[in-house]
């Protein structure tokens, strides 16, 4: 059954799943994609975690209005629905663009987050030009024809040679998402830059990034990491950039450990 709600007139598409009893966690996906890309990370903390995932305004099932966006709106857009299913406080786990989605909420509404874990994320992703060639790109060619050039940055390069069927899949993903939401998304990461910010956070904080993560890669997760009081980094083998897809099993053991060593409850 699709599960949707409306915030700040927006119907948004989300998944309630785990321990009813257990420690909220929120999942928050990547660009072009949607909530399935934590599916098989679900798989390893349902047990143990109630976990909380959506759509992101423009993507998978969620409304998708005209741009830009921008990242006030996507900590406003969480925050309506962490009031609608009644969850106070949370673990916020973002990956890309989820995770500096992860960062505005934790900076603006700090007394709802119990810990941050960014994935695959940093301080600012990519350049002014980078994104606006990437916007025009999508309006003069949409995206089932940017499909070829994007999806290839997601993923360590075995990937499509171990699973060529997989990776398929995840090129429809792109090609099937909002135009409109793709290119508004793209306007909230060209216009974020959290460097002269995050270190005001006081939460317990992991960063962690796949070693051949080309668009979000080591450096910047270290970058990121210096960047934030006290916060871990990890480098993950045998993932790019979306290390949820590539590595659940073991991002959700060090999501675990990571909880535990912090006594996060």
């Amino acid at each position: 059954m699709i599960t949707c709600t409306t915030v700040n007139g927006l119907t948004f598409h989300y998944r309630l799943d785990g321990n009813p009893q257990g420690l909220p966690i929120v999942l928050l996906h990547a660009l072009g994609t949607d909530l399935r890309i934590w599916d098989d990370v679900i798989v390893e903390l349902s047990n143990r975690f109630r976990v909380f995932r959506y759509d992101l305004r423009g993507h998978g099932l969620s409304d998708a209005p005209r741009g830009p966006y921008s990242h006030a709106e996507n900590a406003l857009d969480l925050l309506g629905l962490l009031d609608t299913i009644e969850i106070e406080r949370a673990v916020l786990i973002g990956i890309s663009v989820g995770g500096q989605i992860a960062l505005e909420f934790a900076l603006t509404y700090p007394h709802r987050v119990r810990a941050l874990i960014l994935s695959d994320t940093a301080l600012k992703i990519g350049t002014d030009e980078f994104w606006n060639d990437r916007i025009q790109n999508v309006r003069e060619h949409r995206l089932p024809f940017m499909a070829d050039k994007i999806v290839p940055r997601w993923f360590a390069p075995s990937f499509v040679q171990q699973q060529p069927s997989t990776y398929h899949g995840y090129l429809n993903m792109l090609s099937h998402t909002s135009a409109d939401g793709y290119i508004g998304m793209c306007e909230a990461l060209r216009d974020a830059d959290f460097t002269n910010r995050v270190a005001a956070l006081a939460v317990p904080t992991l960063v962690m990034t796949g070693a051949s993560d080309v668009s979000a890669p080591p450096t910047a997760a270290r970058a990121l990491a210096d960047a934030i009081p006290n916060a871990q980094v990890l480098v993950i083998d045998g993932a790019g950039h979306l290390t949820c897809i590539e590595q659940p099993r073991v991002m959700a053991e060090h999501i675990q450990q990571f909880l535990e060593k912090q006594h996060v409850e």
